[in-house]
């Protein structure tokens, strides 16, 4: 839980250590993603949140810095933004200390580390921030396996490593995940590295790593694909005039629903001038492919049922298993507010590309369907599952 203000004013006031970190401003933000690296991962195994003061210099004087609305907004984004994976839970605040106004911000011990910047595992030694050792890493990869797990980062009894592609991990999300002069240097077995991304547990494939890298990913996640109907009509009774059931590894699935959505979309070209053109859509392909994404992102794998998108004469119904999680509710979710069910997928889809930031896919999709000149989107939930519904661009 975040400090008190009081608290706050006594960890101020004794300095930079292993719990505290002194910035004078945002000029660097790499270094105060790099702290906020090394207080998720709790190098030292405090079990307490780590705190960065922004407006404030090395010595704990006060350095007068401007804390406004934008500088808590950049560093609120430092969350969401994908460069520091797994998410960490971090709270930023202002308030004013000792007649001195500064930036909070405020790191929770993570759960699932190693915890990375940019590709690299961040810890801290005394009050100085380092670059993680072999042996670094291991202590925490040790410690991850005490902590429970959500269902995506737990092993898997029954599967070894063998039912993994090694080749496409390897080849493929490795040099995706892990900074290239790391990778280079990283001597390690493939395994070790592996089970520091989370991909394994005591040699063991978790759920996440098989449903993204297994050679066979149904016969272990067996609702982890995409179902796509279109419909002759507006009902479920409604003739069905196409079906299409994507399977294979994440990112094959998540790559044959754009290529899905690319060719049934309708596409006209409004001509404005002879320099000028303006491309409209009956649904605009960004806004499907990013709820999509977003429904194999959130939904729940602890059922047999697929993500399912069922095209109508009327609208695009996308619908995602599993019920609204953790602290989004019906009321904050068209507000970009997010949570993590499965926060190795998440981490996963992120490294190949499918997600640029987290937080903002239905956000973008609202934003593309009001360009296009589509109604707004509706969003329903129920303890079954979430429904997002597009409708036709409306006749100009």
């Amino acid at each position: 839980m975040p400090y008190s203000k009081d608290e706050l004013r006594t960890l101020l006031r004794d300095g930079e250590s292993p719990l505290v970190e002194f910035k004078r401003s945002l000029r660097d933000r790499r270094a105060v993603r790099r702290n906020i690296c090394a207080f998720a991962n709790d190098g030292p195994n405090t079990r307490r949140v780590g705190v960065i003061f922004v407006g404030v210099d090395d010595d704990g004087s006060c350095a007068g810095t401007t804390i406004d609305d934008r500088l808590l907004r950049r560093l609120a984004m430092m969350r969401s933004d994908g460069s520091i994976q797994p998410l960490p839970t971090m709270w930023v605040d202002e308030t004013t200390i000792d007649g001195c106004r500064v930036a909070v911000v405020q790191v929770e011990p993570s759960s699932n580390p190693p915890v990375r910047f940019e590709g690299r595992v961040w810890v801290k030694v005394g009050p100085t921030v380092q670059q993680a050792t072999v042996a670094d890493e291991q202590r925490l990869v040790e410690r991850r396996r005490a902590s429970d797990r959500p269902f995506d980062r737990q092993p898997f009894a029954d599967a070894s490593v063998d039912h993994l592609d090694l080749q496409y991990v390897e080849e493929v999300y490795l040099p995706a995940a892990v900074a290239e002069d790391v990778l280079a240097e990283n001597r390690r077995p493939l395994s070790h590295q592996m089970e520091s991304l989370g991909l394994l547990v005591d040699g063991t494939p978790t759920r996440g790593a098989l449903l993204a890298m297994a050679r066979n990913p149904q016969t272990w996640v067996s609702g982890s694909y995409v179902q796509c109907l279109r419909f002759e009509g507006t009902g479920l009774a409604s003739p069905i005039k196409k079906r299409n059931e994507f399977t294979g590894r994440l990112a094959h699935v998540l790559n044959r629903v754009d290529e899905f959505v690319d060719t049934a979309t309708a596409m006209s070209v409004d001509i404005v001038s002879a320099s000028r053109e303006i491309r409209r859509y009956d649904y605009p392909p960004a806004a499907l492919k990013q709820l999509a994404r977003n429904a194999v992102m959130h939904r729940s794998y602890e059922t047999n049922a697929p993500v399912r998108i069922y095209w109508f004469d009327d609208r695009i119904d996308i619908e995602s298993p599993g019920s609204l999680y953790g602290r989004v509710t019906q009321d904050n979710v068209e507000k970009g507010v997010t949570d993590y069910r499965n926060p190795l997928v998440a981490e996963i889809m992120y490294h190949l590309g499918f997600a640029q930031r987290f937080g903002v896919g239905i956000p973008i999709a609202q934003t593309a369907l009001q360009d296009n000149g589509n109604p707004p989107l509706e969003l329903r939930s129920s303890q079954s599952g979430v429904t997002a519904t597009v409708r036709p661009r409306l006749a100009p």
